[in-house]
């Protein structure tokens, strides 16, 4: 984190970066400016981030309306983590009441939910004005451009409180790998991890894509990657994750920072092209199994 703070179109020398680190006052005020105001936030970010069309769907109203810079441009990470929110208990009420399908029913839900946003997100991405359609398609594709410290800190809250709520299920989770039932047998309540589940997901994924729109791909490989370094066990695998999913962002932003400087990719693009080859490779394996 870092070395990708170091590096950019703005380059920032070895010497200068051990002085910011140890808090010397000889650097000169636009290194301090890059370094603290503009990348570390930016990289803190990219360490917390993940995925939701609902969120999407909300943000892109928002710009669609003009309102991405009301309240001081803090309305559009708002609508955006109520949009993510809303399809989570969308799809949680569509699921409510009936275990028969099991995981596969709620993933096939989750698909026809995102079809339907999909088609709204088109609609919306079609009749906008031109200034608008930019700032859309920019956020689709995903961007940390625009962290700040403030931002990152709200994201950090949700990831420690999401991340404390399921570190409560550990043991639930372990169990729940042999069905739903088998659980119940063994004393999990099914329906509160389910529950407590899903928010703490809602709580992360929301808030992660209100601020930095949909990143394709890194929820995804990175928790099939700790399984495959770590095996199944969650107390293992979660924190794995996590310290996963942040290399990998961190690594795809610092891509996209510097690919093409001084101009900027967007960070979807690169972790698309890195997560759907991965993927084609897992499901290639023998003993691969997608897990859910």
């Amino acid at each position: 984190m870092v070395g990708s703070a170091a590096l950019g179109a703005f380059p920032i020398s070895p010497s200068q970066l051990g002085a910011l680190l140890w808090g010397s006052q000889d650097v000169p005020l636009l290194v301090q400016s890059v370094f603290w105001d503009i990348r570390m936030p930016r990289v803190l970010l990219a360490a917390l981030i993940g995925v939701s069309a609902g969120a999407a769907v909300a943000a892109v109203i928002c710009f669609f309306l003009g309102w991405e810079r009301l309240w001081g441009g803090w309305l559009l990470p708002v609508m955006a983590f109520a949009g993510g929110l809303l399809a989570v208990v969308v799809l949680r009420l569509l699921n409510s009441g009936d275990r028969s399908g099991g995981p596969a029913k709620f993933i096939l839900a989750g698909v026809a939910l995102n079809a339907m946003l999909g088609s709204a997100l088109g609609f919306f991405l079609f009749s906008a004005s031109d200034d608008a359609l930019r700032s859309m398609t920019f956020w689709t594709l995903g961007s940390c451009a625009s962290a700040s410290w403030p931002q990152t800190l709200v994201l950090l809250v949700a990831l420690v409180l999401g991340a404390c709520l399921l570190a409560r299920h550990v043991r639930g989770l372990d169990a729940l790998q042999f069905g739903e039932d088998e659980a119940a047998h063994l004393g999990v309540e099914v329906s509160r991890l389910r529950r407590d589940v899903i928010l703490a997901s809602a709580l992360m994924v929301g808030a992660a894509t209100a601020f930095a729109g949909i990143i394709g791909f890194i929820g995804l490989v990175a928790p099939h990657l700790a399984r495959l370094l770590l095996g199944g066990v969650h107390r293992f695998v979660l924190p794995g994750a996590v310290l996963l999913g942040a290399v990998l962002m961190v690594l795809a932003d610092l891509g996209a920072r510097t690919l093409a400087a001084p101009a900027e990719l967007a960070v979807g693009i690169l972790t698309a092209a890195i997560g759907g080859p991965f993927f084609l490779w897992l499901l290639q394996r023998p003993s691969s199994r997608i897990s859910t």
